[in-house]
């Protein structure tokens, strides 16, 4: 296993991919055909699990060298763990980490012994792939996501758990948690930004943050010019949400119809 994603944030390089939340194989082979590093399938909100994982990581193999399969499974869990990588994760993203035992569960569920737990079963994950056992724990990529005040309050321990690879801040579920809900203009969390991007600078760990298009702190380009490097633009609903609006308000002298206004 060779994780290309993984290369780019060590040699201190943006890194750049999206976020799936519809379940079904073509919206990855599409995605994965575009250029983006990585994609995440998130089986955190997403309505599916390991067997439709399965089935899209399959739809992206024959971009695999390209385009790396992730997963942000539900919690800090051996069982989703497991169930991910198996499938072909070359990453996880574990939701609400909040202090340095969490960190450390998060290395036991996803690597092999002796630095942790996983049993040994890659079905796909090691398909055509002879070496897998002998680098998928150097090659995987550990995001912990802080999303949280207490995670906030303890990144620096959180960042020292060795094995710690990059961050992603989730904008929506940390405001949140901070009381200012999308309110990213706030300096409360215009400041924890800054707090976590000193904090990777610091012990080596790659900032990331779930970010848009439009104008603020979570711009694709603010934040990448700030000093994050894991980022996510958009998603798979964003992107479909967004040319269709565009497509409908291209169309002149013409608006939605309402049921009142129209004769069946």
């Amino acid at each position: 296993m060779k994780n290309l994603v993984k290369r780019k944030l060590k040699a201190g390089k943006p890194s750049i991919g999206t976020w799936i939340s519809v379940g079904h194989p073509d919206v990855s082979m599409y995605l994965a055909d575009l250029g983006f590093d990585w994609l995440v399938c998130d089986m955190e909100h997403g309505p599916f699990g390991p067997e439709t994982y399965h089935f899209m990581v399959q739809a992206m193999l024959y971009n695999r060298k390209n385009c790396m399969p992730m997963a942000r499974i539900p919690w800090n869990d051996l069982i989703w763990a497991k169930k991910a990588m198996d499938a072909g994760a070359t990453g996880l993203v574990i939701p609400r980490v909040e202090t340095a035992e969490m960190a450390q569960e998060t290395i036991r569920i996803m690597k092999f012994p002796p630095q942790g737990e996983r049993g040994a079963g890659p079905r796909l994950a090691a398909f055509h792939d002879p070496d897998y056992f002998d680098t998928v724990n150097e090659e995987s990529l550990v995001v912990v996501m802080i999303e949280t005040q207490r995670g906030l309050d303890n990144i620096d321990e959180i960042f020292a758990v060795e094995g710690v690879d990059a961050c992603f801040v989730g904008p929506s579920d940390f405001t949140l948690d901070m009381g200012i809900h999308r309110q990213y203009t706030h300096p409360r969390f215009t400041e924890a930004l800054d707090k976590i991007v000193k904090a990777g600078e610091e012990h080596g760990v790659a900032p990331g943050m779930h970010c848009q298009t439009t104008p603020g702190p979570t711009n694709i380009n603010n934040a990448i010019e700030q000093g994050f490097k894991f980022c996510a633009i958009s998603s798979d609903v964003g992107f479909l949400r967004a040319a269709a609006t565009d497509a409908i308000n291209s169309v002149k002298g013409w608006k939605a119809s309402e049921v009142d206004e129209v004769e069946l």
